[in-house]
């Protein structure tokens, strides 16, 4: 296991602080997401990573390096998740329906509010910063192509219909799911995101 914690000078004492990186990251993708990344502040980001400005600088340099790092973090922890859904029981429909769902879920209520950090950069930061425009595209294609591989599988297993175009049918409903993602800033009820996933699904017929 790798060790992901981090030792930061403190300014009040010059003593060294030690903080798990990892869970420092975490709560910068909800400062990121939530701000987006020109209105987020060194402030705001040691902040909510409770940490002194120093201990950031020291561990990630500067605002841009904080940024990509927890963006990072979020595509790790999101593939894992999208990983365990692609690899559960039940068929390859089923999984599919999962992986909506988790959109749905996520596009609902508080955590639709607070917005998401890949789908929010894509709109801002996608086609002027080059190294985000990287990460972004990854994100989209790692969920494209699980969604194509799942229905070529519920096509092989009878789950899913053999007229669908896989290629064609995961383009949209990744577009479904991250058009979930900008309308769940807005505040959406969970009842009406998952309403929104199940429609999705009749493109599997």
């Amino acid at each position: 296991m790798t060790d992901t914690t981090a030792t930061a000078p403190s300014r009040a004492r010059g003593r060294p602080r030690e903080f798990d990186i990892e869970t420092a990251l975490d709560k910068a993708v909800t400062v990121f997401c939530e701000r987006g990344f020109h209105a987020t502040s060194i402030v705001d980001l040691t902040d909510a990573m409770e940490l002194a400005s120093g201990s950031v600088y020291k561990a990630f340099k500067d605002k841009q390096s904080v940024f990509l790092a927890a963006f990072d973090r979020l595509l790790a922890t999101r593939n894992e998740v999208l990983r365990r859904f692609a690899e559960a029981d039940g068929t390859a429909r089923d999984r599919v329906h999962q992986v909506l769902m988790f959109y749905a879920d996520v596009s609902s209520g508080a955590m639709g509010k607070r917005g998401c950090m890949l789908t929010g950069s894509a709109m801002a930061l996608g086609t002027f910063d080059a190294d985000v425009a990287q990460r972004v595209t990854a994100g989209l294609r790692m969920v494209e192509t699980l969604l194509v591989q799942l229905i070529r599988v519920g096509q092989k297993d009878g789950s899913i219909s053999k007229r669908v175009d896989c290629d064609a049918t995961a383009r949209l409903m990744l577009c479904t799911v991250h058009g979930m993602r900008v309308i769940g800033k807005t505040g959406r009820q969970r009842a009406q995101m998952r309403q929104t996933a199940d429609i999705a699904m009749k493109l599997l017929d």
